[in-house]
Order: C-alpha cells, then sequence, then structure tokens
C-alpha cells in the first residue's frame, strides 16, 4: 500500500498529491500545521494536537472547514489508507487560494491537506552519542511580534538558526532571546539538568509549549525528579550536568555538546537516558487507535 495523502477531501497517493500556485500558504506562509506521532499503531496525544490546531486558528482568524471531529477522523482515515503502524502525521490549514495580493479576504476557502510518511531528524547514532549542537547568532522573533504558540507555516526564523547549525556541522542550534536568554531549539524544546533539578525554559520567553515537552515534564515528576521552568543562560547550559532536547519528530534526544564545550561527562547522562526509556513506554501505551484491536495487538 502507497502512501496517501488527503487534500480538500479526497485521499489521494503521495505523488499525485497537489495545491495550487496561488495557495496563501505557499506565497506569503500565512497558515498553520501541526506535527504528530503514530506508535503502534495509536496515534500520541491527539487531542492536545487539535487543542493547538484549533487555537492557532482562533489567533490568525483562520476558518478551518472541517469540524473538530471530522477533522480527528480525516487524519485517522489517513493513517488507515497509508497502512503505517509508526508514522509521522502533518495536518496543514493555509488561507487558500487568492491572488497575488496580500489580503486575506480573496481567499475563499481555507485549503486542508494532512500528509501521512515517516520521519527521522536525527540518525540513530546521534542519540547514542548524543547530540551536538552550536549556539545560532539568529535570535527568536519576540513573542509580542508574533505568537510562539501559533504554530504557523512560516518558520523562518528557525530555518535561519539551522542554516547556522548546517554550516556548523552539527546536529541542531539553540537560539536565543534578544535579551540572550536561552529559548529552544530551531525544532525542539531544551532542557537542562543541574544538581538533580531540570530546568526548562518558561513559555513567556517565546517558546512553543511542545506537546512532548509537557509529557516529558510529566514523567520527570512522577520519576520524582524536580522539574522547574525558569530563565536561564548560556553559562547554566555550558555548566549543566546533563542536557536534552523533546520534540515531535525529535523524541527525547540527549545534547553532549554546545558550542564544542561538552556537557557533563559528554555522554549521555542518566535523568536524560531514564526519561528516553520512560518515553518510549508511553507513547506505546497510550493513544488514539487507528486500526481494530485485532490489528494494533498484531493478530489481523
Amino acid at each position: 500500500m502507497g502512501l496517501v495523502t488527503y487534500v480538500n477531501g479526497a485521499f489521494v497517493p503521495k505523488e499525485e498529491a497537489k495545491v495550487s500556485v496561488y495557495d496563501h500558504g505557499y506565497l506569503y506562509g500565512d497558515g498553520i500545521f501541526e506535527g504528530i506521532r503514530a506508535y503502534g499503531g495509536r496515534v500520541f496525544r491527539l487531542e492536545q494536537h487539535l487543542d493547538r490546531l484549533y487555537d492557532s486558528a482562533r489567533y490568525l482568524i483562520l476558518e478551518i472547514p472541517l469540524s473538530r471531529d471530522e477533522m480527528r477522523e480525516a487524519i485517522l482515515e489517513t493513517v488507515r489508507r497509508s497502512g503505517l503502524r509508526d508514522a509521522y502525521i502533518r495536518p496543514i490549514i493555509s488561507r487558500g487560494v487568492g491572488d497575488l495580493g496580500l489580503d486575506p479576504r480573496k481567499c475563499r476557502a481555507a485549503t486542508v491537506v494532512i500528509i501521512v510518511d515517516t520521519i527521522q531528524l536525527y540518525p540513530k547514532e546521534a542519540y547514542e552519542r548524543g547530540l551536538r549542537t552550536v549556539t545560532a547568532t539568529t535570535r527568536k522573533i519576540r513573542p509580542d511580534a508574533l505568537s510562539p504558540q501559533a504554530k504557523t507555516l512560516n518558520y523562518l526564523n528557525n530555518i535561519m538558526a539551522r542554516l547556522e547549525a548546517n554550516q556548523a556541522g552539527v546536529d541542531e542550534a539553540i537560539m536565543l532571546t534578544g535579551d540572550g536568554y536561552v529559548s529552544e531549539c530551531t525544532a525542539d524544546n531544551l532542557f537542562l539538568v543541574r544538581r538533580g533539578e531540570i530546568w526548562t525554559p518558561p513559555a513567556f520567553l517565546g517558546i512553543l509549549k511542545g506537546v512532548t515537552r509537557e509529557a516529558v515534564m510529566t514523567l520527570a515528576r512522577a520519576l520524582e525528579v524536580p522539574v522547574l521552568e525558569k530563565v536561564f543562560t548560556l553559562h547554566d547550559v555550558y555548566t549543566a550536568d546533563e542536557c536534552f532536547l523533546t520534540g515531535t519528530g525529535a523524541e527525547v534526544g540527549p545534547v553532549t555538546e554546545v558550542d564544542a564545550r561538552p556537557i557533563g561527562t559528554g555522554r549521555p547522562g542518566p535523568i536524560s537516558l531514564r526519561l528516553t526509556q520512560a518515553f518510549r513506554e508511553l507513547v506505546r501505551a497510550e493513544g488514539t487507535a487507528v486500526y481494530p484491536r485485532e490489528v494494533v495487538e498484531g493478530r489481523a
């Protein structure tokens, strides 16, 4: 079975999925998306992702032409038709087809696309040795300029920082706020471990409140590791005992080098490894079922 993409109500082969060049998502980045994972035939935290998707649409005054229930079923049906048990799912809603002007009123209806595929942000060996990072000179957009809680199609700020990571030959880049505080990575949330505590930047610094971030914070507290949302600087990163990042695509990844400085022992630390294992167990244990129970359990 080949991969299938949902485009405005139709399920089409991946190779035939198309949108107009006049779509304002293409012309101006005017739209929103989500990144969602399925594990073993279950979609992980689908409801939280739908919450953020519809909140993002409300922020952009973008009308999604599907109800929440219809969107949920469209996502599940696209996964079913693709035949994948482990998948990366990307629902995308753009402003739709308009003219070459900027005015959203020229777009009569939003475009809805749901992509189902696989994803691997970093090679397996990077997780084993730990991810190498640099600090980007590109600063995060201020949250009073564009809300980081709206997951929009405009990712140029992150892409510019990603280019710096590529040029440095490392796995990721850490982004700072305009005041020099640690914010997040180009596609991931960031955590430190210092003297038995886990630190992560608070939302008001302009980070995305990631679904994986929230899951890992809950797991850490269940393991009786204190979790603090606090402001910190690169000095705190360089002198941390451990560092790791989280994201839908990245999952949980230990960071062992920042700006050519080893973090802790220079190897993935014990708390990072415990949380990685706990997260892997969590995603296999919960989620919205895509297939009948006998298929999920391998009895089909």
